[in-house]
């Protein structure tokens, strides 16, 4: 008789080591996340059948197992490099190249990645034990202890974002006005020296944090986070130690000068915050205080995430309606009303900190009174005059969206892959911010320097005609908004008098110096300044804009913790200004009172920012609120809302959302909220296919009452996480009862007292009132390595164990709540299920409730459908006529198609027929023949 010997493909192992310093991120989501798909033709093996003939479970004689040893997911995503990209050419779409509705290809190499990540399940375990733990959870009516924690976690992340500004502010101070004093002493190189060798130590001890010390923290950590919340394990994201080297990493890089912002790093540091705070507890610092002990569960950890993530956008834009529009748009994959009111709450508590906080401290200086909020300091780019808009100023808004979608989907992060040495991977990726920094403060010195200084210009009076040497009249509102302190060194310095209405003053300033000299906050408030028409000429924004937009593409791939929220905006504002400039020399300027004073260079700098933002993320209600709170403009909001439109209707031809691009390139496992599967050029609907075209199979499958050698032996042969569990019905057949995870079996076997010599009667689950093993243990799980755990399953099934005859009633840690779904179940709709309830698996039933299959998330990604669903739309004549709802293009040589395998680990009849496959539920026999 043949021996079945299933092919275990790239599945996590079910032993990983974890470090003490780890624990901060671990929770109740087991060490693997698939049931392995392993389908055989009928005629491939034999059965050998031991019993339970009821066709749901059977038992073969299994001689050999196949086991693959787990990878672990790279601890710095940064440093991943694809080696096998070599059939992909630069424009293929589904990979560098691909619209929103071309699914994204991976290569062997991703895909093996994608393994190595683990899943969770968004809602905890509905066991016994589970019930037993939350009828004993003292719960006020108004859940005060919840909106206490909003606030905390409100305040620390508020607090957090006010000392990241405030470090922020004081090195990169330092590094401008000390290189401001020596161009101004006509030290040339010296100037240059510092300003170079300044910013070069900061990037440098920036990297290293990263690359030395903690990979997790590296990048602006969006990617990590949006993928943890959508049901991925992505481990140390949520440790102290990389909320601290994400910190110091962040306030270094930005400090310096790098072309980056602080804001995504700010989401990564909320969410660990939220993550902690909410836990009162963390092992690397060794507390565990006995408050909000009933938030240590699944579902309220990612809900208190979501709002950490939330507050930190809004302490960073200060934009508390925009951070809970970008968390529930952009991060959070599960929401719900009342989790927004609290999310809100949370958000206008960390608001108000970091405005507080601000507009009383400079540098760390006081220069208010605590408590009042000053406009200029929690505002970041406050506009003091806003024009009057035009319906004729959607027109260029529409253009400046088309720019920002085109811009905005080339911003991609490209991986060089011909380095393979990762000693010297690391000292590129240690040096590569240092080079950075060596161009930019270059670029920053010695560019401005090739401009000519040019005088202070304004209207004088009403004549409407452009006046050199004068700074404002009295009698109009344009002006040149003169700051003595940006005039470059090359610029003559003057004087100032009062002539009538005018103020005159005969010193000239250097145009690229108030874009590049500078921060790129106070370059970007120089952009949105209105009523000045003419501050800025072509040559400056051109080269500008060159300079930040392929800097900005570099530096986000460095190792360092920074985000690209801020440099897009600044990017935006660069073209936008450019189409400002455009339209008044074409038009001319005009004045608040005129028809045309909509043509403000200012205000059109604005609506680019703006577009920039939608065309590179897609999110247009998040990006349109938060740059309205950013800038105080609402007269610009239905231009704004246009750029934005436009700019995702463009940018989704071209290129995936820049964080779903992320998500791609780091290999994270994603569900997006809608599936997105394209065979043959062609959207497919999904409605055609049932739950039974992509379950995995054959499930191993458990009693209620299971012996522990037969467990020991499941959890040393199969790297399964998750195994349905069955009881027998009236009928006297095995039907699916529930879910029970590798975790939880291992903590079971860790506790002796629960199990029992001969067999026993499954406990009654209605009794609440008994609990075997606390919740919190088994939420725990065992922090053991790997050969501890080998070696503690070894003895179960050791010739001289004592635990032959020992058997255990997994009733009270069974999941009854586990989804199962008919196997004629529309496939959409199992997609719908696993993506809005963040489940971990979906069990495929027969109309007899008997296991016929399972799906997971990685079953639904859109590559591994492609692959799956493909075979049988190239064998089924069904979908020639249904594919789209039109009938599909035959072959030119109308030749009939070859079917071709799903993937490597499924294997079905050339007729792709899944009536004529035969399932097989394997179960380990009581002896290993």
């Amino acid at each position: 008789m043949a021996r079945l010997v299933p092919k275990i493909s790239g599945r996590a192992n079910p032993f990983t080591s974890l470090s003490s310093d780890d624990d901060d991120d671990i929770e109740e989501c087991d060490v693997t996340d698939t049931t392995t798909r392993v389908t055989f033709p009928e005629e491939m093996f034999e059965i050998q059948n031991l019993g339970d003939r009821d066709g749901i479970r059977r038992r073969g004689t299994i001689r050999e197992i196949s086991r693959t040893p787990k990878q672990a997911p790279p601890k710095d995503d940064t440093l991943f490099s694809v080696k096998d990209d070599e059939r992909f050419s630069v424009f293929e779409k589904g990979r560098d190249y691909e619209p929103v509705y071309i699914t994204h290809q991976y290569t062997e190499q991703e895909i093996d990645t994608l393994n190595t990540y683990e899943s969770c399940d968004y809602l905890p375990s509905h066991s016994h034990i589970y019930k037993h733990w939350i009828k004993r959870q003292l719960i006020s009516k108004l859940e005060t202890d919840r909106w206490i924690m909003m606030g905390l976690i409100g305040v620390a992340v508020g607090f957090i974002g006010f000392l990241l500004h405030q470090l922020i502010e004081r090195i990169g101070d330092l590094k401008w006005q000390t290189t401001k004093s020596f161009l101004k002493e006509e030290k040339l190189w010296q100037g240059w020296l510092f300003c170079t060798g300044y910013s070069v130590v900061f990037a440098v001890f920036s990297a290293a944090i990263i690359v030395l010390w903690r990979p997790s923290a590296g990048g602006s950590g969006m990617a990590e986070v949006t993928g943890f919340l959508n049901g991925t394990q992505v481990r140390r994201i949520f440790n102290v130690k990389t909320m601290a080297a994400k910190f110091l990493s962040c306030v270094a890089a930005i400090g310096c000068g790098m072309p980056i912002g602080p804001e995504g790093p700010m989401v990564h540091l909320g969410a660990i915050v939220g993550a902690g705070f909410s836990q009162t507890s963390s092992s690397t610092l060794k507390i565990k205080l006995p408050f909000f002990e009933r938030f240590r569960n699944p579902e309220d950890r990612r809900n208190f995430i979501s709002a950490g993530v939330a507050a930190g956008v809004a302490a960073a834009f200060g934009a508390p309606v925009g951070g809970l529009l970008f968390c529930m748009e952009e991060v959070s994959s599960f929401w719900s009303r009342t989790l927004m009111w609290q999310v809100f709450f949370c958000c206008i508590i960390a608001t108000s900190t970091s405005d507080i906080f601000n507009s009383t401290f400079e540098r760390f200086q006081v220069i208010g009174m605590f408590g009042e909020f000053r406009t200029s300091r929690y505002i970041l780019f406050n506009v003091d005059e806003a024009v009057d808009i035009n319906v004729l100023m959607f027109i260029p808004s529409v253009m400046i969206g088309v720019i920002g979608g085109l811009l905005g989907s080339l911003l991609r992060k490209k991986i060089l892959t011909s380095i393979q040495s990762a000693i010297v991977v690391k000292i590129l990726r240690l040096l590569e911010p240092a080079l950075i920094m060596l161009i930019m403060s270059s670029f920053a010195v010695f560019l401005p320097m090739a401009f000519k200084c040019i005088p202070f210009t304004c209207i004088r009076g009403n004549s409407g005609i452009l006046s050199q040497y004068c700074v404002n009249d009295t009698t109009n509102k344009y002006d040149s908004h003169y700051v003595e302190e940006n005039i470059f060194h090359t610029c003559e310095t003057g004087s100032s008098h009062q002539n009538g209405s005018t103020l005159v003053y005969n010193g000239t300033y250097n145009e690229l110096a108030l874009l590049l000299f500078v921060s790129k906050e106070e370059a970007m408030k120089n952009l949105y300044l209105r009523n000045s028409h003419k501050m800025f000429g072509y040559g400056p924004l051109f080269v500008s804009l060159g300079v930040y937009f392929f800097m900005v593409i570099w530096a986000a791939g460095t190792s360092v913790a920074a985000g690209i929220l801020v440099p897009m905006l600044l990017i935006g504002a660069l073209y936008g200004r450019i189409v400002g400039l455009v339209m008044v020399d074409m038009f001319g300027v005009y004045m608040d009172d005129s028809y045309w004073s909509w043509m403000d260079p200012g205000a059109f700098a604005l609506i680019g920012s703006a577009s920039f933002f939608g065309g590179v993320s897609r999110l247009a209600p998040a990006t349109t609120v938060i740059m309205m709170e950013l800038t105080n403009d609402l007269k610009v909001l239905l231009p704004v809302m246009t750029a934005v439109m436009v700019a995702k209707w463009v940018g989704d031809y071209f290129t995936h959302p820049f964080f779903h691009a992320q998500l791609e390139l780091k290999c994270i496992p994603f569900l997006d909220r809608q599936p997105h599967v394209t065979i043959h050029k062609r959207n497919v609907k999904l409605e055609l296919f049932s739950a039974e075209d992509i379950m995995a199979f054959p499930v191993i499958t458990m009693n209620r009452v299971e012996r522990v050698t037969s467990i020991a032996h499941i959890l040393l042969d199969y790297q399964h996480n998750g195994f349905p569990v069955l009881h027998k019905n009236a009928e006297g057949k095995k039907v699916f009862y529930g879910m029970i995870t590798r975790s939880e079996l291992l903590v079971i076997l860790k506790h002796p007292d629960v199990l029992h010599r001969g067999r026993v009667d499954p406990m009654d689950d209605k009794n609440l009132e008994i609990a075997p093993i606390a919740y919190n243990t088994i939420l725990k799980g065992l922090k053991l390595s790997e050969e501890e755990i080998s070696e503690y399953l070894h003895e179960f099934i050791s010739n001289n164990s004592e635990y032959k005859d020992y058997y255990v009633d997994l009733t009270p840690y069974v999941n009854q709540s586990a989804m199962s779904v008919p196997t004629k179940f529309s496939l959409h709709r199992s997609y719908t299920l696993i993506s809005a309830l963040g489940l971990r698996h979906l069990t495929v039933v027969d109309s007899s409730n008997q296991v016929q299959g399972i799906i997971t998330r990685k079953d639904l990604m859109g590559f591994h459908m492609v692959e799956t669903l493909s075979a049988l739309i190239n064998t089924k004549d069904y979908f020639d006529s249904s594919l789209d709802g039109e009938a599909r293009h035959k072959h030119e040589d109308n030749k009939p198609k070859k079917a071709k395998p799903a993937d490597s680990k499924t294997v079905r009849h050339q007729n792709g027929h899944h009536s004529q496959r035969k399932s097989v539920f394997v179960h380990i026999p009581e002896q290993i023949v």
